[in-house]
């Protein structure tokens, strides 16, 4: 006797909500590895984040702030006075890095996040300031008003932290012109702040390369209580001439020995 085998509707929506369900997964991998590609293309050519981890750019931006950074500056936007910007270390200015121990799966994951751009890079190997200087830029500070000036003209910087009223823009003085490919940067925090003023008898003068930039910080993003696009302050920069910038100066290297 031959035995049949059931073949009818109920067979069949088995084996199609089976398939249903595969095809759901497969899609959702397809989203997801999509995301990804977008997440990682955005980093790589249009924004990144960043943490702030010091004070040297307070109240401007506060320890433990998220920032968005711009990719366009400097590669089609060009950067401007005023224009908080990130930056490689140009040498020497920031302590040698500590290693690290391997974290197991947690630092795989947070490596992972950073590299495709859903979390922040860390601080280590890149600085944040504002631009003062452009190339052909005198840069003198200070006046008898205790101000900064630029090309002769003097700025306000209703940006910079002072420790107490009164004080002069800057606590150190210096007389700099930019050279041809470089700025000049500030923090805002001027009385605690790394900047360019602390590395005038380092290899570099203290200017910053150009080609140094990773790009301009746009946005506060968290916490959320401190969401804020970032001002270029431009009104305080109205009236500076742009100057012929000297022939790119030979500035001295430093190199490992």
């Amino acid at each position: 006797m031959t035995e049949t085998v059931e073949t009818g509707a109920a067979g069949r929506e088995q084996r199609s909500g089976g398939r249903g369900f595969l095809l759901f997964l497969r899609d959702l991998v397809v989203i997801f590895l999509i995301a990804l590609l977008i997440s990682f293309l955005v980093k790589t050519f249009l924004i990144r984040p960043f943490w702030i981890p010091s004070e040297s750019m307070n109240e401007t931006l506060q320890v433990d702030d998220r920032i968005i950074v711009s990719l366009l500056t400097p590669s089609v936007v060009a950067a401007e006075r005023g224009d908080v910007v990130v930056f490689e270390d140009p040498g020497g200015w920031l302590p040698e890095p500590t290693p690290e121990p391997e974290s197991g799966v947690f630092g795989a994951i947070d490596w992972f996040l950073t590299f495709v751009g859903l979390a922040p890079e860390d601080e280590h190997g890149y600085l944040i300031k504002r631009v003062i200087g452009l190339p052909g830029d005198r840069v003198q500070c200070c006046n008898d008003f205790g101000q900064l000036t630029i090309n002769g003209v003097p700025i306000d910087e209703p940006y910079v932290h002072l420790d107490a009223a009164g004080q002069p823009a800057s606590s150190v003085p210096f007389d700099v012109t930019v050279p041809e490919g470089h700025v000049w940067v500030l923090g805002d925090n001027r009385n605690h702040s790394g900047d360019s003023r602390a590395h005038m008898d380092a290899p570099g003068g203290g200017f910053v390369p150009i080609a140094s930039i990773v790009g301009r910080a746009v946005l506060v993003s968290w916490p959320l209580e401190r969401w804020t696009w970032l001002d270029g302050y431009e009104p305080s920069f109205i009236g500076v001439e742009p100057q012929s910038a000297p022939a790119e100066q030979l500035l001295p290297v430093a190199v490992a020995g």
